[in-house]
Parts: structure tokens; C-alpha cells; sequence
């Protein structure tokens, strides 16, 4: 048998969480002396302390624990867990840090401030463009990584359906976004990913839709180099420019990303037309 400073030691718990597990009937020890009231545990309840532990992890409460263990949680269910667990953690790791690099960029935008060149904001009209495309519903700007997950599944699908349909892309990758509130304070966006067709035929049901973007007379474009996530970068140096130059955005209308060079997994090295439509 073990002191409970002993097995505290070796199983990497505190003193003061054996006596709380103790107190609450969760992991009593093996034996306590009727003298001293020493508490002394065996090496066979690490393997009921590991369950403990893991569970917790898991984000169970400790009377949600004890309900498990009662249960006799298997080696195998208690595996399965802790994996949707990792997968849980590791997905909040990649979610932290995406918005850590949009800290990162926002300072370095609140640094360039009053000094932005705007030099090489184009203006130029766009004819009106048929597409194939897909769309998925993002809770709103505030949440770049929404927009990310929902978006960027489209491509490969709507080229799968295309492929499928016989249908060719004739130009490079584009995204826009639409209101798509449900109610007053609903910020939802439908985030819509398109490839160009020109005249191509289409048969029914493709599992795709086909739209006619508007042309637009006169749009303020500018190149965005950089991951998406970052596009605020570009999109407020075009605002400037158009408060600069006298112009305004217009409705009808929405603004476009057209996606020139997309290494897959090089994000930093994405280069992508942000267009937006405006006039005097």
C-alpha cells in the first residue's frame, strides 16, 4: 500500500484532490487506519483515478464522473472519448490561432494608419459573368472562421458537380456575400462560391445553380496578397481610396473576391481581386 502522499506523488494528482475525492465518495482509499486515520491506497486504483482524470478532461463534472464510473465506462467508450475530445481541443488550438494572426493583422493596420498607400486601387468596369454555383449560410463577419469552414468546402464539391455535368470553368474562382438576416440583431451571410461558365450548356438538376452576376460600371479593385482571413487589410485600403476619390459604394451591387493564385495550403501566398462597385 501506498500513503497518500505517496500516490499522490506517483500518480501526478494533488493531496488536497485525493481528499476531495475522498469526501465525495468518488476514489476512497484502500484502507484507513482506525488510529491514525492515514489514508492508504493500492496500485490497483490508479487505473479507477485515470478514468477520474480522464473524464474530467472530457469536461464532466464530478458528479457526472461518479455517474459514469458507476456505469462502468469500458477502456474502449472511454478511448472513443478522449479522441472526440483531442479532435475538440486541437480544433479550438487552430480556431485561437487564426484569431490570434487577425490580432497580429489588425495591429499592424492600426500601425500603418495615416500612412496607407492606396496607389494601386484600380478602377475598371466588369461585364456581367455567368457562374455555377454553390452557396451555405456563415453566422457573420465577426466570425472569419465561419465563413472559412463554410466556404471553402464548396469549391471541390461544385467542381465534382460540374465534372459530372460535363460543364468547364472558363475563369478563376469567385466569392461574394449576402445579407441573409432571419430577424432583428441577425447578422447571418450567405456566402456564395462560384466558377465562371461563359455559354455552357447546362442539364437539369445539376445539383448546381446557375446565375448571371450584374455587370458593373464602374468598380474600385485592388489586389489582396495573403490569407482571406486578412481581407480587411485590402478592403480598407479601398475604402479610403473611395473616400479619397469622391465616390461611394452602390446598390445594387455587392463586392467580389476573385481568386487569382491559391496554392492549396500556402495562404500567405494567395493572391486574390477584392472588387468593389461604386460610383461619383
Amino acid at each position: 500500500m501506498f500513503t497518500i502522499g505517496d500516490f499522490a506523488g506517483l500518480s501526478r494528482v494533488s493531496v488536497r484532490m485525493l481528499r476531495h475525492y475522498d469526501a465525495i465518495g468518488l476514489l476512497p482509499p484502500a484502507h484507513v487506519d482506525p488510529h491514525t486515520g492515514y489514508r492508504y491506497y493500492t496500485a490497483s486504483q490508479l487505473k479507477l483515478l485515470n478514468r477520474v482524470i480522464a473524464l474530467k478532461d472530457l469536461g464532466f463534472s464530478l458528479q457526472q464522473v461518479q455517474a459514469l464510473i458507476d456505469e462502468k465506462v469500458d477502456a474502449g467508450e472511454l478511448r472513443g472519448m478522449l479522441r472526440l475530445r483531442r479532435a475538440e481541443l486541437e480544433a479550438q488550438v487552430q480556431r485561437d490561432a487564426v484569431r490570434l494572426a487577425l490580432v497580429d493583422a489588425r495591429l499592424r493596420l492600426i500601425e500603418s494608419e495615416g500612412h496607407m498607400d492606396t496607389g494601386d486601387v484600380i478602377l475598371k468596369s466588369l461585364p456581367p459573368l455567368r457562374v455555377a454555383e454553390l452557396s451555405a449560410t456563415a453566422t457573420s463577419y465577426d466570425d472569419p472562421t465561419s465563413i472559412t469552414e463554410n466556404l471553402s468546402p464548396l469549391y471541390p464539391r461544385l467542381m465534382e458537380l460540374m465534372e459530372k455535368s460535363g460543364v468547364s470553368m472558363c475563369g478563376a474562382p469567385i466569392a461574394y456575400y449576402l445579407p441573409a438576416p432571419t430577424g432583428p440583431g441577425d447578422e447571418t451571410i450567405t456566402v456564395h462560391a462560384a466558377f465562371p461558365i461563359g455559354d455552357a450548356e447546362v442539364g437539369a438538376d445539376p445539383g448546381f445553380d446557375v446565375a448571371v452576376l450584374p455587370s458593373v460600371e464602374q468598380a474600385a479593385t485592388a489586389l489582396h496578397e495573403g490569407p482571406m482571413s486578412e481581407a480587411f487589410r485590402t478592403g480598407q485600403k479601398i475604402a479610403n481610396w473611395i473616400d479619397d476619390n469622391g465616390y461611394r459604394t452602390v446598390e445594387p451591387g455587392f463586392a467580389r473576391e476573385v481568386y487569382l493564385d491559391c496554392p492549396p495550403g500556402e495562404f500567405d501566398k494567395w493572391v486574390t481581386e477584392m472588387q468593389v462597385p461604386v460610383a461619383k
